[in-house]
């Protein structure tokens, strides 16, 4: 059995702490697709981790982790994480694994990366230059490598082949803001390769069915959020892999008959990071509160998040996506500051109101439809039991269980690991 959690916004919606709360009920959390521009936060013994390629299980002894071939891999970012994570006294020799399957992001990726960005000039995407479209794009052009070659013997003549494509394609970017030292990171890229290779490497398909076959029960981890979903979400401001339950299958190697239940995570309001649509942001003084009180800042990249109150529509459009079953509202104790709380229950175009998506977001110009609720004072951080909260959140809780029509089955009132509410 397969159950998924994934991310239902931009990203940001605080699934690393989720994952890590329903953790010590799998025995397995597989990483299906992503890189290291995921941020999952957790709180560990009151000490902050930032997770950006390993799953978010790690610090559960009894739980396997792996890294599945939907994601692509920063072996530079990745021994630095690992060695973060051993540093907490993680053994990452018993308890992580790699499909041998999964992408490696070698230096030139991130080169053409940067560069590609810096020449759309104001058209940017607000990619996080870490080579992660290259990585994907490489791997449909099939010129990709995989961590599979990383122990072959031919490794530095493949790398070798496909650095010298990508020096072809940076020569063709008349860019005078690039400037990147490329053998630098090359000598970070190859003193981090003999880390990678000593890793426990794995055919991932086999290694995840076999544990299914076994009865083990595995929780498949999302990174980003559905609306920056390659095919569905606000193109061409999106990322590079499906982060829909869809992409579960070609992430993992499973079958669909394997997935169970699909958990989504909210917010109980939106942000976004850098550029792209964004029907409900706000551009005001509320914006601004949300931002500070929320502590909206990026977990890899530190870049201010845009804020705005929650968006029903395109919730109701990727619960539909993936075929959520139940969803997980976070960071609801930020709203204890405001005196009324807000929610977009469909959008006026052209003077036609629609609860559904357009084509394309980009350039419409999209009047949220609001719905208002009162807000509450108390403060609901300390609450025990989600019949603690105030009589409001309830109702705030519950409106939007029934405009979705999936039940919101847990409440997060702060960043502790047991500040979770199950309704």
């Amino acid at each position: 059995m397969v159950d998924v959690l994934l991310g239902l916004q931009w990203g940001d919606e605080g699934k690393g702490k989720i994952v890590d709360y329903f953790a010590g009920r799998y025995d397995v959390i597989a990483r299906f697709q992503g890189g290291p521009n995921a941020g999952h936060t957790l709180y560990v013994n009151g000490q902050k981790v930032v997770l950006r390629t390993i799953p978010s299980g790690v610090f559960h002894d009894k739980t396997i982790n792996l890294i599945g071939n939907g994601v692509v891999l920063d072996p530079v970012a990745f021994k630095k994480e690992s060695e973060d994570i051993s540093a907490l006294g993680v053994d990452l020799t018993k308890n992580l694994f790699i499909a041998e399957k999964t992408h490696i992001i070698v230096p030139t990726h991130r080169a053409l990366d940067k560069a590609s960005e810096i020449a759309k000039g104001n058209d940017k995407i607000g990619s996080t230059l870490k080579g992660i479209g290259p990585a994907y794009m490489d791997k449909t052009g099939r010129n990709g490598l995989r961590v599979g070659d990383v122990i072959s013997k031919d490794f530095k003549a493949l790398y070798e082949k496909l650095k010298q494509k990508h020096l072809q394609l940076l020569s063709q970017y008349d860019i005078n803001e690039f400037s990147e030292d490329i053998a630098n990171w090359e000598a970070e890229f190859f003193e981090a390769i003999p880390f990678l290779q000593k890793m426990n490497v794995v055919s991932g398909e086999y290694f995840l069915n076999e544990k299914l076959k076994a009865g083990k029960k595995v929780l498949a981890e999302g990174a980003q959020g559905s609306m920056l979903d390659v095919d569905f979400g606000t193109y061409p401001f999106v990322t590079s892999s499906n982060t829909i339950s869809a992409g579960v299958c070609t992430g993992l190697g499973i079958a669909p008959q394997w997935i169970k239940e699909v958990i989504g995570v909210t917010k109980a309001y939106c942000t976004r990071v850098g550029s792209g649509p964004f029907p409900t942001e706000l551009h005001d003084a509320t914006g601004e509160l949300l931002r500070k009180a929320g502590h909206e800042f990026g977990a890899v990249t530190g870049r201010p998040r845009r804020c705005g109150w929650i968006d029903l529509v395109a919730l109701n459009y990727t619960c539909m996506l993936s075929g959520v079953t139940q969803l997980v509202m976070t960071k609801s104790d930020v709203l204890d500051e405001f005196d009324e709380v807000l929610a977009c229950t469909a959008y006026e175009i052209d003077g036609k109101q629609t609860k559904q998506l357009p084509f394309q977001l980009t350039g419409l110009d999209i009047k949220p439809v609001w719905e208002t609720f009162k807000g509450w004072s108390d403060k609901t951080s300390t609450s025990q039991q989600f019949n603690e909260l105030p009589a409001e959140m309830k109702a705030f809780v519950d409106a939007v269980d029934s405009y979705l029509g999936v039940p919101v089955k847990y409440v997060s009132n702060g960043p502790g690991r047991d500040q979770i509410l199950e309704k």
